[in-house]
This record gives C-alpha cells, sequence and structure tokens, in this order.
C-alpha cells in the first residue's frame, strides 16, 4: 500500500495500524518526517490504490510514535517513546482543525515515580480520560499504569 522513504513520509512504521469507518488506515512512525521524531499518517483508499497522507510530524530525533494509535471521540490518540520534553516520552492528541490537524502534548513523562517510555496503546473513555502503561518506571522500576485526565 505503501513504501516509506525516510523522508517526509517518515521511517520505521513499527506500531501496527488502526481503522476507522470509513476504511482509512492510521499510523505512525518511530523515525523520520520533516522533524526527524517520527509521523502519523493516514492511508486512505482510492480508486487507483490508496493515497498517503502526513497527518503531523512530530519534533526530535528518534523515539516518536512506536505504538498503534486510538482512534476515540474523533481524535487520535498516541504517544512517544523516547521523545517529549524530558527525552522519556511523552502522550499526545491529534484533533481535527479546519485544514488538518492540531497537536496536543497531554504529557511528558520524568521518570521516576511517575514512569516512562511507554510501550502498547493507550485507552481513552467518553471523558478524554486517557490511560496506558509505561515501561520503566514506579517503586519497582517496572512500569507503572497511569492516567492522565483533561
Amino acid at each position: 500500500l505503501h513504501t516509506f522513504h525516510g523522508k517526509n513520509d517518515g521511517a520505521n512504521p513499527v506500531g501496527g495500524l488502526v481503522l476507522d469507518k470509513a476504511g482509512n488506515l492510521y499510523g505512525g512512525t518511530f523515525d523520520g518526517g520533516v522533524n526527524g521524531g517520527g509521523v502519523v499518517y493516514k492511508l486512505s483508499p482510492s480508486g487507483t490504490g490508496w493515497r498517503f497522507t502526513t497527518l503531523y510530524s512530530l519534533t526530535g530525533g528518534y523515539g516518536g510514535p512506536y505504538n498503534k494509535l486510538t482512534l476515540a471521540n474523533g481524535n487520535i490518540y498516541g504517544f512517544t517513546e523516547a521523545e517529549g520534553k524530558n527525552g522519556l516520552g511523552s502522550v499526545f492528541k491529534l484533533a481535527p482543525a479546519k485544514g488538518g490537524w492540531t497537536f496536543t502534548d497531554l504529557y511528558d513523562f520524568v521518570g521516576g515515580s511517575e514512569g516512562a517510555q511507554p510501550y502498547g496503546s493507550v485507552a481513552v473513555d467518553k471523558d478524554g480520560n486517557v490511560f496506558g502503561t509505561t515501561n520503566t518506571g514506579g517503586s519497582q522500576n517496572q512500569g507503572v499504569v497511569f492516567e492522565i485526565t483533561p
């Protein structure tokens, strides 16, 4: 459906795909994009195959969306594994906006008891609360389950 070139389209799409009701596929790349931190992309079915669109290019060097994205409440949610303000991962939301998508950084992990390096995907309830897990941190440095409230 698409071959990545490691440029504006990103590189290393390791997180898998999610499908919306219209048949569009959404995913992320761990690296690449115009800002170097990976991209969130959409593949749309068309009469001649599939159309690839970069929805958002994250800032960083290596550690962008490493996991499957979540579609909830009309938004795209995900996290970076090693980006964010502290380099320990971050949780983000992309909301549809006029002519594009609006990026919101919901949380930057700080390590220690609050965890770091999130893995997996997030769950989002109807109120916009975001739940997930980290790979490290917590009292035993074995990871934490977290909740982010809007």
